[in-house]
């Protein structure tokens, strides 16, 4: 999504090499521990994921583990536009990978957090947010269309 979204004008001005690199490793303690969906993870999964994570990246060459930390930190902060961008699609792209699911195994909270996750992150964009709205749209016709079947 990241060099999808990299040709769009409001983009020009980011170091999207760094958004692709945020994108690249911003789940990469999942695959230690598994994929855990956002709404049943608890904090010690996520400091599970992170030790692991950080015990991993201590053990690159320094200035691999300078750069990944720092990449870390940033993503964390969410204070950079590029980290801002990255957090965004992260949430679109979850949502957009659970309208692809079958409706058939959405949880009840699910109808309403399909919505709800990632809008606060697409706020500072205008690309974004009309691009969270499209993808509620989506949403909105799949319940639409397979939700009866579901319930």
């Amino acid at each position: 999504m990241a060099m999808l979204v990299s040709h769009e004008e409001e983009f020009a001005m980011l170091d999207m090499n760094r958004v692709i690199r945020m994108c690249l490793i911003h789940d990469l303690g999942e695959s230690f521990t598994g994929d855990i969906p956002t709404f049943v993870k608890t904090g010690q999964d996520a400091k599970t994921e992170d030790d692991i994570y950080l015990e991993w990246v201590g053990s690159f060459p320094e200035e691999i583990r300078i750069e990944w930390m720092e990449l870390l930190d940033e993503m964390i902060a969410l204070e950079t536009p590029e980290a801002k961008l990255y957090k965004a699609l992260d949430k679109l792209e979850a949502v957009l990978t659970h309208d692809e699911t079958s409706i058939d195994t959405w949880l009840p909270l699910e109808y309403e957090l399909q919505f709800t996750y990632g809008a606060d992150n697409v706020k500072h964009s205008r690309f974004l947010s009309e691009l969270k709205a499209a993808i509620d749209q989506m949403t909105r016709e799949k319940i639409t269309k397979e939700g009866d079947r579901a319930q």
